[in-house]
């Protein structure tokens, strides 16, 4: 990179804060999982939007790309380098203020460095909840989660993260910066232009920060880990425990025993609720006003009545709140349990989960003999994270090897029933060309009319998403 380049960025952010030393600028170059590595010329840390616009601009003038970078926890390659051209990262962690909250209006304004954790305790200093929740929330920051949609186990009751947003700052490509932080919840003024970034993965413009709607704070939960016969159980369940409970039901999330059983053998200190295995597993949880030995007895009565109409074998309800985390520390688990496998994150409707599972299960057996699939996810809201490995580690290496083929077995079931190749970690680059395969030509071709408007000059994070 030109050293007048070089001096222009640390004029404009400090010197300290572009980095060039390999030392430095490693992690920045390699996304969590390790599948995806390439060097950028530089990495630079702005602390505001007004420093963000600096550097687009001075991008903009040598031609530069950006890639946007939060947490840097995303499973599809799209916040590292591509080493296609000349690229810097743009890392947003210095960006983390909280700017506002207001308990009245339930809004919180934050900056896009802002983790996950950290909003979510502020709302909570307020007496608010912000409903968002992910196992990398520790690490994963606001950006990051706006910029992919990011799901998490409470899609069910509040939705995607796009539904908890009133507003958006964003900065384009040339350096402008569009002042969208409103916090009405009616303004039927036009485009919804914020609906453009969220989900666009850095490719139209960098958002620096947020106007997040904030919801009650339950005062009272109740968590069961509950044994099922199969996937069709389990939605079976939904359907009793919706038509019992409502919209109190906040997480429902399927666990196969391979995978209960991956998180015992890498986490030795948690353990089966149920004792005995079975074939699958239910977390479930429940939020509302109230107490919680209310809330646990509507739990325990739905739970009854399931269990004698056969849609359930046992359950463990949580007496406590510790025990409630015992519960929910198995599911954080299981991701880095099973870290290398062929991953994927799919949708169908919820009705369609039964069918996707036993489809994929026989097309993958029948192609991969002695496959293993390690299947957890958000059943509620029809989102799997199915992952397909084998029984040792040099098998498995071997099917990693041979992830297009099995992408298309997993990928063809799910389009043949209607679904969808990404439910809630985007494209990136991992998924760029499979999303040719999926989208309609007329559709493909909208993307990139919006992505030549908003970028005409291709930097924003290129080789993601179009």
């Amino acid at each position: 990179m030109p050293r007048n380049f070089l001096d222009a960025l640390a004029a404009a952010i400090g010197a300290a804060n572009v980095l060039t030393a390999g030392r430095d600028t490693a992690a920045y170059f390699t996304d969590w999982r390790r599948q995806f590595h390439a060097a950028a010329e530089c990495v630079v840390r702005p602390a505001s939007t007004a420093e963000v616009a600096a550097v687009i601009k001075l991008c903009a003038g040598e031609y530069v790309a950006i890639v946007p970078q939060g947490g840097n926890t995303g499973l599809a390659g799209g916040s590292v380098p591509t080493g296609a051209r000349r690229e810097l990262v743009l890392s947003l962690a210095r960006m983390n203020r909280i700017r506002a909250l207001d308990a009245i209006d339930d809004t919180l304004t934050a900056e896009a460095g802002c983790v996950l954790a950290q909003v979510q305790q502020a709302a909570e200093s307020a007496g608010r909840c912000f409903p968002v929740s992910l196992a990398a929330e520790g690490s994963c920051q606001l950006g990051g989660i706006l910029s992919t949609n990011a799901g998490g186990v409470n899609v069910l009751r509040y939705g995607n993260a796009r539904e908890q947003v009133l507003g958006l700052e964003v900065v384009l490509a040339d350096g402008s910066v569009w002042q969208g932080l409103r916090t009405l919840r009616k303004d039927n003024t036009g485009y919804d232009l914020k609906q453009l970034f969220l989900g666009a993965e850095g490719t139209l413009g960098v958002i620096t920060a947020a106007a997040l709607r904030l919801r009650p704070r339950p005062s009272a939960s109740a968590t069961a880990w509950i044994a099922v016969d199969s996937p069709l159980g389990a939605v079976r369940l939904l359907a009793r425990l919706r038509a019992r409970l409502g919209e109190c039901i906040s997480a429902f999330e399927l666990v196969s025993h391979r995978c209960l059983q991956a998180a015992l053998v890498h986490t030795p200190a948690l353990a089966n609720p149920l004792g005995a295995p079975h074939p699958w597993y239910v977390l479930a949880e429940l939020e509302d006003s109230g107490t919680f030995e209310s809330l646990q007895a509507r739990l325990e009565a739905a739970l009854a009545e399931g269990a004698q109409l056969g849609d359930l074998r046992d359950a463990a309800i949580a007496a406590s709140q510790s025990q409630a985390a015992a519960l929910w520390r198995i599911r954080e688990t299981i991701p880095e349990a099973q870290f290398a496998n062929v991953k994927h994150d799919v949708a169908v409707a919820v009705s369609r989960i039964p069918a996707l599972v036993e489809q994929a299960e026989a097309a993958l057996a029948a192609r991969f003999p002695g496959v293993q699939s390690f299947i957890f996810g958000h059943v509620g809201d029809g989102n799997l994270h199915y992952n397909v490995g084998m029984a040792d580690a040099a098998a498995t290496a071997a099917l990693i090897d041979r992830r297009e083929e099995v992408n298309r077995v997993v990928y063809d079931t799910v389009a043949a029933l209607g679904g969808s190749i990404s439910a809630e970690h985007g494209i990136g680059q991992l998924k760029r060309a499979e999303l040719a395969r999926h989208k309609a030509p007329l559709e493909l071709e909208l993307m990139r009319r919006i992505k030549r408007t908003f970028d005409p000059q291709g930097l924003m994070n290129p080789g993601k998403v179009v």
